[in-house]
């Protein structure tokens, strides 16, 4: 952890669009207003030789600096989502190298990485303090339900690239790790109001206390009204969103070993959208609607740390999670519990071993319609996993190998193993070369092995009436990665650093749709044929990137972050495919280049200016054409209480499109010039 202490002073006062569709500082006897305001200092002030000595967690599940993790590994600060104004975690996420994010609408985004994007990118984990938010449904993320009071986030660690061998299947081609603050940093109260041409308002509320002497609390609750975008063909997309949710946190530190920590919290929401509706027999049609989709939910989670010694703790972490989704062609209820117990432990002198267990048990009960259906309808899945990892110097303070494996046991295909080795050289204080060879899969979805979807109806040439119709198999099998890693990291000096990262990823078992023999049914008078189309394992291929990002800190007041990111990629189907010969090129699911570049400037003490200009290339052959995006932000902290924000997203270009996807019937829509005004007052 970072050992650095904090003091304060007296003077400081939706069919197949749903299927595929701490650091803990112990309170003090100080004014919680001061502790704020000198929180917020501390972080303009961080560096970036603080930046890479700061511990993170999720590369291997124990604290290590992120200068020498041994992964691909970006880190998105809490000075990172104050200074750009950031609304969401998706906005938070651009700016990490290597990572697409595609806005589809107003309140929807496709996020992935690696080449591979899709609205519920299947290959990605993401996590909320240890919190899966990966659907079983369909392999996927609901962003739009993942609102977080941006302010309680202490960080968000990114991996690019596979993290099975420590959090398991679906963890393939990257990991988002959302870390949010101790109470203990969120002491006294908040209130954030940002209203502009879409947010209508946008507010998040929170307060900080104390019970005692070593246990701390914070409430908070956040809402949102925002107005539609543009629609490609008319002024209205109508995907206008609403949101409410609260929550609290309590986090207890009765002794300098033992560290106790209890959250939950509920939400309620809705969002609208354009949708292309299928229906069939009674008469067939195909039309563009306005619906809404509705979610809510709710979790509790407790966690306890015991510390033996500096390199030796336990931890064991328990959360229930319920979520409900109600949209035009089907409805989910789904209850979770999860329990993940990690321990670790040095031995000898060279060998720090970390090793864990989990169980997690989740229940969905599915309403479908005539359009899609699910057999069962109710359903009961279990997941129980073991990993192992040891970090051995094998050459003092030069070498390092990491050896581990991850082993799962699913209702769907049974034992999987997910190994990996890691290599690590420090010639020098200031450089780092790291090696990685891993094995991921990603594993079935109820989806996949379940799902009944009629698709649409057509006449065929016999005069004959064809209903295309998705079938779950449960013959689909886990895909597969094998990946390749090289990296090298450089600081030049305290105010200028590389960081450089190669792969090379060897895919097996890729999802397809394989049409099936037609079958003849009657329905009443009609007679018709059903056209099938499974889901099978009959796509591989090959991808190869390089991202490079690097920091610049020519000045105390000044700041620059720059990215860039390229990938090839190849598939191509199987002989046992009916689309067997054919491939898939670079761009056909996600940008091949991206460039990025932030900067953070303090005009005055008191006044900042930021910016972020991200450059994107087409995607799928120029359906969506490359965009540059540029926002910026212009802060003024009138007093130790009082900061007013304002700021723009999409300025100085066009209006434009970032996602589109066949397999969707979302109607997508145009990014549009976005403008804020925001309030935030602490007391």
């Amino acid at each position: 952890m970072i050992k650095k202490q904090i003091k304060c002073k007296d003077s400081v006062g939706v069919a197949l669009v749903f299927l595929l569709m701490s650091q803990i500082i112990s309170p003090t006897a100080v004014s919680a207003v001061c502790c704020q305001r000198e929180t917020l200092r501390y972080l303009k002030g961080l560096s970036f030789e603080d930046l890479l000595q700061a511990e993170i967690t999720s590369v291997s599940k124990r604290s290590e600096s992120l200068f020498t993790a041994a992964a691909a590994v970006s880190v998105i600060t809490a000075e990172d989502i104050e200074r750009t104004g950031v609304r969401s975690i998706p906005e938070a996420l651009r700016m990490v190298p290597g990572l697409d994010v595609s806005s589809i609408d107003g309140s929807r985004y496709a996020i992935g990485s690696r080449g591979f994007n899709e609205y519920f990118e299947t290959k990605l984990l993401v996590l909320v303090d240890g919190r899966t938010m990966y659907t079983p449904l369909y392999s996927g993320v609901h962003w739009n339900s993942l609102d977080i009071v941006m302010q309680d986030i202490k960080r968000i660690e990114v991996i690019r690239g596979p993290g099975a061998t420590v959090w398991g299947s679906n963890a393939v081609n990257g990991v988002i790790n959302i870390i949010t603050k101790n109470s203990s940093d969120t002491q006294g109260g908040f209130l954030s109001v940002s209203i502009g041409n879409f947010d209508q308002p946008d507010v998040s509320a929170r307060y900080g206390g104390t019970l005692n002497e070593s246990v701390t609390y914070r409430l908070y609750a956040k809402g949102y009204d925002r107005a539609p975008f543009d629609g490609l063909e008319t002024e209205d997309a109508h995907d206008s969103s609403r949101s409410l949710r609260a929550g609290f946190r309590i986090d207890s530190q009765p002794s300098s070993h033992n560290i106790m920590s209890l959250q939950g919290g509920g939400f309620d929401g809705e969002a609208d959208f354009e949708a292309i509706l299928t229906g069939y027999l009674s008469p067939p049609f195909i039309r563009t609607a306005g619906v809404t989709e509705t979610y809510s939910g709710g979790h509790i989670l407790g966690s306890w740390e015991h510390r033996f010694s500096d390199q030796s703790n336990t931890t064991l972490q328990v959360y229930y999670d319920r979520g409900d989704r109600n949209n035009v062609i089907f409805t989910e209820a789904r209850d979770t519990i999860d329990i993940d117990f990690k321990n670790q432990l040095s031995i000898w002198d060279n060998h720090d071993i970390v090793w864990g267990a989990g169980y997690r048990w989740t229940h969905d009960d599915l309403q479908g319609t005539v359009t899609i259906s699910f057999d069962p309808a109710s359903n009961s899945d279990q997941l129980w996993s073991t990993f192992l990892q040891d970090d051995i110097n094998i050459v003092d303070d030069f070498a390092w190998v990491t050896l581990g494996t991850k082993l799962e046991h699913n209702d769907y295909t049974g034992l999987e193993v997910q190994p990996s080795i890691k290599l690590r050289l420090q010639p020098t204080p200031n450089q780092l070369i790291w090696a990685a060879v891993s094995r991921a899969v990603r594993t079935p979805s109820r989806v996949e092995a379940d799902v009944s979807v009629n698709l649409g109806t057509k006449v065929d040439g016999q005069g004959n009436l064809v209903v295309q119709r998705l079938e779950g198999s449960d013959s689909f099998d886990s895909e597969i990665l094998i990946a390749y890693e090289l990296g090298y990291r450089w600081r030049v000096r305290r105010s200028l650093s590389f960081d450089v990262t190669t792969y090379f990823n060897d895919y097996d078992k890729l999802r397809t749709l394989e049409p099936q023999n037609k079958t003849y049914y009657e329905s009443g008078e009609t007679a018709y044929l059903v056209m099938p189309a499974r889901f099978e394992n009959e796509a591989q291929g090959e991808s190869y990137g390089i991202e490079i990002q690097s920091t610049w800190q020519p000045l105390d007041n000044l700041k620059f972050m720059g990215s860039y990111s390229y990938i090839d990629l190849n598939l191509d189907f199987k002989s046992g495919s009916a689309l067997a010969g054919k491939k898939l090129k670079s761009g056909e699911y996600a940008p091949r280049h991206q460039f990025k570049l932030r900067y953070y400037w303090d005009l005055r003490p008191d006044i900042s200016l930021n910016s972020e200009l991200y450059y994107v290339s087409d995607i799928g052959a120029g359906e969506i054409d490359s965009y540059i995006r540029i926002d910026m932000q212009l802060s003024w902290q009138a007093s130790d209480s009082l900061r007013f924000t304002l700021g723009g997203e999409n300025l100085f270009g066009p209006t434009h499109q970032e996602f589109f996807n066949s397999l969707s019937n979302i109607v997508a829509s145009e990014v549009p010039r976005i403008y804020w005004f925001k309030t935030t007052f602490w007391f």
